[in-house]
């Protein structure tokens, strides 16, 4: 029998009356709520050094939220390009397929109507739920019929796995991420910016004014983007950390999912509360929310301040169906894609 407690329960309406459900994951002292609407992880409740469970990730209290405040990503399952597209375009086997431009001239995140904003089917599965929907063929621009299945489950130990598998009809390009903000001081304590992150990154791409990576990756060595040695985050960051873990996520059907590999680490000194990521990803965007201004409240009804949460995306590289020089992110017929992330908790 699994230590891990599973329940589902209604979350509330969407204005076009469907209704999310919310599925509560829970092993010892952490908790995992997850939503049924953009397959969103809607709450992480991990425990201080203290002992004390606060809740770490960023998000609205009920549906309404999240259908009002899209834009912000909190803890969206997003697809099916995670990241910005340059020019909204790509060409694919001699094609060129247009995409919304909704970031300046890029697309982000996979268009307007994205993963994060569809209703997925769920079901249980051993130590979690599994999240399950098909975009059809030209959702957003892009080219095939893609069915995707993502498990999200807790270990008795309490680690939180995001399990990704995709296959397609057609060939097409494909990016998934969890758009999670992490605040380990507890939501709304606006004290992020003091974290303090290692990550197993030599090289970052850097961006130009539209976020799109710009030439080849560069080192991280003599520049802020050096976090190989525990330092303080700090503000403004929307990039990409090269992990040099290859592709590895697309394979033949029979092939197995890589094992993921520890990648990064996230601290909080007052909390006492750590942050442990392991992927098989050969990349993480980390983002520090400059987009927050203290209109929005999250979960615990406290004001989310600029710099109020970090995201640690485990993915491709932005813009890679326009980079042959980035690892290929296409998906053909008969093969699979697959990744794995690995949130672990601890205190120190």
């Amino acid at each position: 029998m699994s230590a891990t407690h599973v329940a589902e329960e209604p979350f509330g309406t969407l204005k076009n009356g469907s209704i999310v459900h919310r599925w509560t994951l829970e092993a010892g002292a952490v908790r995992v709520r997850i939503l049924t609407y953009g397959g969103i992880v809607q709450s992480i409740e991990t425990p201080d050094r203290h002992g004390a469970r606060g809740e770490i990730a960023l998000g609205f209290p009920d549906a309404a939220g999240y259908e009002a405040h899209g834009e912000s990503y909190f803890g969206a399952l997003v697809g099916r390009y995670a990241g910005r597209i340059g020019g909204a375009a790509f060409t694919l086997e001699g094609r060129r397929y247009a995409l919304p431009a909704n970031d300046g001239p890029n697309c982000l995140h996979g268009g307007v109507a994205n993963f994060s904003t569809a209703l997925w089917d769920a079901a249980p599965c051993p130590g979690g739920v599994e999240l399950r929907r098909t975009s059809r063929d030209g959702e957003e621009g892009f080219p095939g019929a893609l069915d995707v299945r993502v498990r999200y489950t807790l270990s008795a130990a309490g680690e939180l796995a995001c399990d990704y598998l995709a296959t397609t009809d057609a060939p097409t390009v494909l990016n998934l991420t969890n758009h999670s903000y992490f605040d380990l001081s507890g939501d709304g304590s606006g004290g992020a910016e003091t974290h303090r992150l290692r990550m197993a990154a030599d090289h970052y791409l850097p961006v130009d004014t539209t976020g799109i990576p710009a030439g080849a990756p560069a080192p991280v060595a003599g520049t802020r983007f050096d976090f190989r040695a525990r330092r303080t985050v700090g503000r403004g960051y929307d990039h990409t950390f090269v992990l040099g873990n290859g592709s590895g996520t697309i394979g033949a059907p029979e092939d197995r999912a890589p094992e993921p590999r520890p990648v990064a680490e996230l601290s909080d000194p007052a909390s006492g509360r750590v942050l442990r990521l392991s992927t098989t990803q050969p990349g993480i965007q980390l983002y520090t929310a400059e987009h927050l201004d203290g209109s929005l409240t999250g979960t615990t009804g406290r004001p989310l301040l600029p710099g109020g949460g970090i995201a640690l995306e485990t993915q491709h590289f932005p813009d890679s169906p326009n980079r042959p020089d980035f690892p290929s992110t296409v998906l053909r017929p008969g093969e699979v894609f697959r990744s794995r992330t690995v949130y672990g908790f601890g205190v120190e």
